[in-house]
């Protein structure tokens, strides 16, 4: 088995685990913010992304 194969066979009881070792580290009212910020984080990235390929087809010009 690979690491994605692996990483796919994820079902909704180990899911439920995650999400409930989540709420226990951190609690009902951090998580908001911590989805804000992992948004946040995402959205970032994703402006980086796109300012290199625009850098990328300058040069190419």
């Amino acid at each position: 088995m690979t690491i994605l194969s692996t990483f796919l066979a994820i079902g909704a009881p180990q899911i439920i685990l995650v999400v409930v070792v989540v709420l226990l580290l951190f609690g009902g009212k951090k998580i908001p913010e911590l989805m804000r910020g992992l948004g946040s984080g995402i959205k970032e990235f994703k402006d980086a992304s796109k300012e290199d390929e625009k850098l990328e087809e300058k040069k190419k010009e």
